[in-house]
């Protein structure tokens, strides 16, 4: 093991004399240092049941469970708990929630049931405000300030409106005995603050915690982490301050300062040795990093060697660019015999990905869309997906909620808060509840009617759904629900026409499933939460990357191609996405916009190639644009002689080349 790792990494591992944190730059071996720590542990003696690695994401934790298997063999029993922060809270809330008053079966409510909810507190149809009003609720549940305090410290009248909408949202929350994702992290803070009992339970139960991306952790991870470590701090922490890039979710780069202050004997160990890019790259990275303040100084390097030269493309329009990078795609892949797989494109925002798909797609090139929205996040699809759900398990209370109110049949907030709260007193489900003689006593017989009327036609259809064919019942489930009346009258003739089709080739794809497979709508039903992952798994296509650089975090490919490198763009000078940020000019954006694009710079293992636009479309209009400052502070030339402006005809001539030569006879080619 020992020849595999650098003196800093050892050093981290082996380090067990109280709380640690390793600052592990880009491409550093993170990962390979939580899971030899969590071997050295285990053979220093350390009870491997006892050992928690907690991280954000559950591809991370997948990935890092692999790779501890390989490591060290363990029955199933004896494994350490390996998991996201959202997985433990509920871990810990099924387990001891009931003394915060949750049933064991409570539900987890995903962001649109939650915008609902919100919308309906805020008495509106706008989801634009309601999810502006979610991201400000986020925004307190992760600071751990609870409705009151919300109201209480509200700085002008629409932050007094999120505030009583905060309360409303808890109360209904708390009537259908529901929590949302912050809650998976706040309520658990709140057992371990009133509950002594359970707290001993779960510092005995993770007696040394390892937590990966620790610079991505907001104020209410923070506390989890602190009351979970307790007394005995036994931890290690491993992020770093110059890839803090979900300021505006909550995170914050205060929890590296904390740390030292609550934990004076806190151990720092950096890790500035890079296994991933070539001189070239981190040189450009270490420049532009340098320009914001450091809590931990350090400086990447690498044996790579010099690698292949930096490039900036300026080009005439975003056309004009997405036609350049393809065709440099295409000659460096022709020139190199490289795969598909090898490339990425990256930029700042969604939309900025619709020309290069237009682009690739005419060329015949594959590739795969990170960070923009699934198929499977549509409204339309997730509402039928409510009913499948339903039929599979009557006991989830969301697909009830959001399947019982679309289309609306009578059923309105209040209704579904008194058939919560008596659910909750009948540790059952809301399905369930309403058909017992004492819901009777707790709701109006005007609004139990259409509940029961509804409850019925589930049970009809999920009686078919176990026996019948799956197409005919799918096409009598829509027609019963007269789906596309609903789709016309909650939205405009066009978006509720791209609506229906979407509705349409999910239910066709559904039925070819079912036919497949021999299955029934039932047993379809109870895979439904895989569904979206469409029996493909994009690491394994040989296909161009493009992703926003929030979605690539974590990532590396050997060819990099960071695209709209533009002042109001990169840096952004608007909100993030999801996000509301500071105003343009305050300076801790900047910083987080700095970090952004080093963490674009840090994917890349070979080389690199920058991008900007002398114009750029907004709507019918053209504007001006300038190069991103962030070029020059990594001493790039932003006029660089390497590459004139690329103009749109020229792009197109360059590729029409490229292809000539491709379909050429004996043209080379990657076997």
């Amino acid at each position: 093991m020992s020849a595999q790792l650098n003196s800093a990494q050892r050093e981290a591992i082996r380090y067990l004399d109280g709380p640690c944190l390793v600052i592990a730059g880009a491409g550093s071996g993170k990962t390979r240092v939580i899971t030899h720590k969590i071997v050295h542990l285990i053979e220093a003696g350390f009870p491997s049941r006892a050992i928690g690695a907690i991280t954000f994401t559950n591809k991370a934790a997948q990935e890092m469970a692999e790779r501890l298997g390989k490591l060290v063999k363990l029955p199933e029993a004896q494994r350490p708990t390996v998991s996201t922060f959202h997985a433990l809270g509920v871990q810990m809330l099924r387990r001891d929630g009931e003394s915060l008053g949750l049933k064991r079966n409570f539900s987890i409510l995903d962001s649109e049931d939650a915008v609902n909810i919100v919308q309906t507190a805020l008495g509106t149809t706008d989801r634009k405000a309601a999810r502006s009003a979610l991201h400000r609720i986020s925004l307190w549940k992760n600071a751990l300030v609870d409705p009151h305090q919300a109201a209480a410290g509200a700085a002008d009248d629409l932050e007094h409106q999120f505030a009583r909408a905060y309360r409303d949202y808890a109360a209904t929350l708390s009537a259908y005995q529901a929590v949302d994702f912050d809650d998976l992290i706040g309520l658990p803070v709140r057992l371990l603050r009133e509950n002594p009992e359970a707290a001993k339970a779960w510092c005995e139960r993770l007696r040394y915690l390892l937590v990966d991306e620790y610079q991505d952790t907001n104020a209410c991870q923070y506390e989890l982490l602190r009351l979970l470590a307790g007394p005995r701090a036994a931890f290690t922490a491993v992020g770093d301050d110059d890839q803090s890039i979900y300021g505006w979710r909550g995170a914050t780069l205060e929890n590296l300062a904390r740390l030292a202050a609550d934990f004076p004997g806190l151990k720092v160990i950096k890790l500035e040795q890079n296994y991933r890019s070539s001189v070239s790259i981190l040189s450009a990275a270490n420049h532009l990093i340098s320009h914001n303040p450091k809590l931990h100084e350090k400086k990447l390097w690498s044996e790579h060697g010099i690698g292949d030269p930096l490039e900036v493309v300026p080009c005439d329009d975003d056309e004009a660019e997405a036609e350049s990078v393809v065709m440099r795609l295409q000659a460096h892949r022709f020139e190199r015999r490289t795969r598909h797989a090898d490339y990425a494109i990256l930029y700042r925002g969604n939309h900025q990905a619709r020309v290069f798909e237009q682009v690739l797609r005419k060329e015949k090139i594959p590739y795969v869309l990170s960070g923009g929205q699934s198929f499977f996040e549509r409204v339309e699809i997730r509402d039928l997906m409510a009913y499948l759900r339903l039929l599979a398990n009557d006991d989830d209370d969301p697909a009830f909620i959001r399947a019982v109110t679309t289309p609306k049949r009578g059923v309105g907030a209040s209704t579904l808060q008194a058939l919560g709260t008596y659910a909750g007193e009948r540790r059952g489900s809301m399905f369930a509840a309403m058909f017992e003689t004492g819901a009777e006593q707790r709701i109006a017989p005007r609004q139990l009617e259409p509940l029961r009327e509804f409850g019925a036609f589930v049970n009809r259809i999920a009686w078919r759904a176990a026996r019948e064919p799956a197409a005919q019942v799918l096409d009598d489930l829509l027609a019963a629900i007269d789906y596309r009346a609903h789709l016309f009258a909650e939205a405009d003739d066009k978006v509720a026409a791209a609506r229906w089709q979407n509705a349409c080739d999910f239910v066709d794809w559904l039925k070819k499933r079912a036919e497949e497979d021999g299955s029934t709508l039932v047993r379809l039903a109870q895979t439904v939460s895989l569904l979206s992952q469409l029996d493909r798994k994009d690491s394994e296509l040989d296909a161009v990357r493009l992703s926003t650089i929030h979605a690539a975090k974590g990532l590396e490919f050997p060819h990099v191609f960071v695209v709209g490198c533009e002042e109001g763009l990169l840096p952004h000078h608007g909100g993030s996405a999801g996000a509301d940020e500071a105003p343009d000019g305050d300076g801790t954006r900047i910083e987080e916009e700095r970090r952004l694009m080093y963490v674009a710079v840090t994917r890349a293992q070979r080389s690199l190639t920058l991008t900007w636009c002398r114009q750029r479309r907004r709507g019918k209009e053209r504007y001006a644009q300038l190069p991103s400052r962030f070029l020059g502070e990594m001493q790039l030339e932003a006029k660089s002689a390497a590459a004139a402006t690329v103009t749109r005809e020229a792009g197109r001539a360059k590729l029409a080349g490229l292809r000539a030569l491709l379909a050429q006879p004996g043209a080379a080619r990657r076997p």
